[in-house]
């Protein structure tokens, strides 16, 4: 009898386990079809081997390209591109010129879009290394002060307009700013705010969901990044989707999930 009543009482514990490994097991799930499931579904237009076209909104594009970084290899990148009455504005370059052309020129032909200008991110490649083109094709840049003295210091294409701590730009009625908040994955780092499409493009500074650590913060602020990822998050409560500078986008979990990378 007293064998019998253990036996019921460990299958009733085990039962109570198997139970609470259910639940977390609908969580995942739960977790994967609201936040990932949207991502792996959009359509992705392939422009090139290296380079594919992601419809976020209606006005906005996620361009993800391939290059070869020193040190890691075969890289996907993530660029913005803001669109309104056909005119654009992008959001970083692909790495390289020969990149940024082939991207630049399948907007104007095949979607008509006229680019008008470009911010930069930072001073890596993967954010500035197609700038060159760009000022062959006319086209306005804006950076950071600090990026702009670190590209010139580094002999890399300089971006012809720099602002200190904030900068608007209006493309036609729609509103755009950029705000540096503080020192992260570099010290020049900026992010782009764009109020219409509740979009924010923190870029390198914030890490996909799946990253396991912070990456290359070689010419970063390990001391400061959980702060500035702090003010981030702060600044900007009604984001809806965020943009990594490599991986998959999301919304504001992806921000608490650099803080805790960054905390670590």
């Amino acid at each position: 009898m007293k064998n019998f009543k253990y036996f019921i009482k460990k299958s009733a514990i085990f039962e109570v386990v198997k139970f609470n490994s259910m639940k977390k097991l609908i969580v995942l799930t739960l977790f994967h079809i609201l936040f990932l499931f949207p991502v792996y579904c959009q359509e992705k237009i392939k422009i090139s081997e290296d380079i594919e076209l992601i419809k976020l909104t209606a006005n906005t594009f996620l361009s993800v390209s391939y290059g070869d970084i020193s040190g890691y290899g075969r890289v996907a990148s993530n660029e913005l591109i803001f669109t309104n009455n056909k005119e654009a504005i992008l959001f970083n370059t692909p790495i390289k010129d020969s990149l940024t052309k082939t991207l630049v020129t399948w907007l104007n032909d095949k979607m008509g879009l006229k680019v008008t200008a470009f911010v930069a991110n930072h001073w890596h490649d993967d954010c500035i290394g197609g700038l060159n083109y760009l000022h062959g094709r006319n086209i306005k840049s804006y950076a950071n002060k600090v990026t702009i003295d670190i590209a010139r210091a580094k002999g890399k294409a300089v971006p012809q307009n720099g602002f200190s701590d904030s900068l608007k730009l209006m493309l036609d009625d729609k509103e755009i700013l950029c705000y540096y908040l503080g020192a992260a994955h570099s010290t020049d780092n900026i992010v782009v705010w764009i109020p219409s499409e509740k979009l924010l493009f923190p870029g390198c500074m914030c890490k996909s969901i799946d990253s396991q650590n912070l990456g290359n913060t070689a010419d970063g602020d390990l001391k400061e990044y959980p702060k500035t990822i702090d003010r981030v998050i702060s600044k900007f409560p009604s984001a809806e989707i965020v943009i990594p500078g490599h991986g998959a986008w999301g919304g504001k979990e992806l921000l608490l999930h650099t803080k805790s990378l960054a905390n670590k």
